[in-house]
């Protein structure tokens, strides 16, 4: 999110951004890796996505999860069929799981197996739970930087889950948001993404990444979309980064919310249901309530703003909230949000109408909801801003909540030390960070919930290194933010074995590899966009076949100083029919695929 920067100092922006993209060759064809998410005490989301040999074919996967990384110990599996119009991505919900248990699982397909990942499960709604651990993590921009912070968490390994409050990718061209001169890798495709195809392919980039890969075969994932899934600043009717010549903004929408819900591991609620308002109980510690305060329901920012009725979450999402939280009978009721909950003014003006200062009426609301039903411990998670705070939320003159605020992945945040100067303003704020990149380590137990901040070292070369910033906690029923030096500690019971990088039928990996990732769209009337990836630099050949073996259509792409790319062919010309593309590499290596004309 830009606007805090825009609005609060008139700065421009730092310029961040990224690396090289390699997959492995050893996780052929599952050159995406593997993912789990949206645990619940039975059941759980497993991943994948396929690269096919044949993009005008489905396939079919069989699937297997056991309770050992050997997987002898077997506990479910079965098979299911994908095809093109998921992009060949997986989705299994794995049902019949016993409630706080690691399992782990893999795929097969076309001959070959997974990566094996891991997962855990959530507790009974019944239990007693002492404590429980989550990494806080948001706003992901590829050419701002390595993703280090997910390198660093996945290589700590204590928490049960990564919590997403969203921008897990952005939208723009390439170049268009904070690019850093230091790393090499840019987006995939290189034009502002519009279309579905477009907004699968930069999945498809994004989900290359290693560090990302890591973290996502490792931990479930609880994930929201904020803004950049679609667009910059977006509500439910439009978006600040979308004009009438990029067509119409339902059609954009909805590809980029299919888009999310083919390529993360969240589990629909119905096959035409794309709303991620949901629920999580972890025991009788924790309620964990993820909102959507982007697509469904929000009006427009900066438009009638003192307007009593006015709203961030529409009516249906804001009563089935206050559900949630009346209903509650967990210690801590947590409210994973995307955007600012708390006021922030400068010389007594609110800063940012993004943020929940742009709705103050429904804000207000909730907060004599959370007072009037006395409503204990409400703490919200926030991301969006790419800067860390913590504050007390107030209603009044008493503290009704707190509120903790990840700093984001590699996305910029300001590069001044504005922090005193906001707490002279806002008393509230307990802590910021303007500068930082990192996440934050969520700790709770039934005496406190408690936040520790961890920034990385830099963004400009992979290095997993990182160092412990800021901690705040709130004791049960204090609703009152203090600092502490003694960093929150993991217990033994996360100890538990990593998956293996690689297939339990690969011991390694090979030297030379090309891959072909995607062909977009299929069929196609016009233009054909291909994905493609490689070990060895130099010049690549893309040619078009006919059945018959003669070539019809033949482009040189110079790939010296990346690893994957695509390439957009015009195919106008080409008759109806079915036809061959191949790539070739300089040292011999092919790859190809059919795809149909229409």
């Amino acid at each position: 999110m830009k606007r805090l920067t825009l609005l609060l100092f008139l700065l421009p922006t730092l310029n961040f951004a990224q690396t090289s993209i390699t997959p492995l060759d050893c996780i052929e064809p599952f050159y995406h890796n593997v993912a789990s998410g949206d645990p619940l005490s039975d059941r759980v989301i497993i991943w994948t996505r396929v690269t096919p040999d044949d993009f005008t074919l489905p396939v079919n996967v069989d699937y297997a999860v056991a309770l050992d990384t050997g997987m002898t110990n077997i506990v479910a599996q079965g098979s299911i069929s994908t095809d093109a119009l998921v992009d060949y991505t997986v989705k299994v919900d794995v049902t019949g799981l016993e409630p706080q248990t690691y399992y782990y699982y893999e795929f097969k397909a076309l001959g070959n197996f997974s990566p094996r990942g891991r997962t855990k499960t959530a507790p009974l709604e019944t239990s007693t739970i002492d404590s429980l651990r989550f990494a806080v993590v948001s706003c992901a921009n590829l050419e701002a930087g390595y993703f280090n912070a997910y390198e660093a968490l996945a290589e700590r390994n204590d928490v049960e889950a990564i919590l997403m409050l969203g921008d897990y990718i952005y939208e723009y061209e390439e170049g268009g948001y904070a690019p850093n001169s230091n790393v090499d890798r840019v987006f995939d495709p290189t034009h502002e993404i519009l279309t579905l195809n477009d907004y699968r392919l930069r999945y498809s980039v994004y989900h290359m990444d290693q560090a990302l890969q890591k973290l996502h075969q490792n931990f479930p994932w609880i994930c929201v979309w904020d803004d950049h899934e679609s667009a910059n600043d977006s509500y439910e009717d439009g978006a600040e980064n979308h004009n009438v010549g990029e067509g119409q903004w339902a059609d954009r929408k909805l590809a980029s919310q299919m888009a999310f819900f083919e390529w993360l591991p969240i589990r629909p609620k119905s096959t035409s249901n794309l709303e991620i308002f949901r629920k999580f109980n972890y025991g009788n510690l924790l309620d964990l309530i993820m909102v959507d305060t982007r697509l469904h329901g929000r009006e427009e920012q900066g438009v009638n703003q003192s307007d009593p009725d006015r709203t961030l979450l529409g009516d249906d999402q804001y009563e089935w909230l206050e559900d949630e939280l009346l209903n509650s009978t967990a210690t801590w009721k947590v409210l994973g949000n995307q955007v600012v909950f708390a006021p922030i003014e400068v010389f007594g003006t609110p800063i940012n109408n993004d943020a929940w200062d742009g709705y103050p009426a429904e804000r207000q609301n909730l907060l004599d909801f959370v007072v009037q039903n006395n409503i204990d411990n409400f703490t919200v998670l926030t991301g969006d801003i790419h800067t860390s705070w913590a504050f007390n939320l107030e209603n009044g003159a008493a503290n009704v909540g707190i509120e903790f605020v990840t700093p984001s992945i590699t996305s910029p945040g300001l590069p001044i030390n504005a922090g005193p100067l906001l707490q002279i303003e806002n008393p509230h704020i307990k802590y910021v960070d303007l500068v930082n990149h990192g996440f934050i380590i969520l700790d709770i137990n039934s005496q406190r919930i408690q936040s520790d901040w961890y920034f990385v070292n830099t963004l400009d070369a992979i290095d997993a290194s990182y160092s412990w910033g800021k901690s705040l906690y709130s004791n049960d029923g204090a609703m009152n933010l203090q600092e502490t030096t003694i960093v929150s500690t993991a217990s033994s019971a996360y100890d538990i074995d990593l998956a293996p990088q690689c297939p339990r039928s690969t011991l390694g990996t090979e030297e030379q590899y090309i891959g072909l990732i995607g062909i977009y769209p299929n069929p196609v009337s016009d233009e054909l966009t291909v994905h493609f990836a490689w070990s060895n630099h130099g010049q690549h050949v893309v040619e078009i076949l006919d059945l018959n073996g003669k070539i019809l259509q033949k482009e040189a792409v110079n790939t010296i100083a990346l690893n994957s790319a695509n390439k957009t062919l015009d195919v106008s010309m080409l008759n109806a029919g079915v036809y061959l593309l191949r790539i070739w590499d300089s040292k011999g290596n092919v790859v190809s695929s059919k795809f149909v004309k229409q």
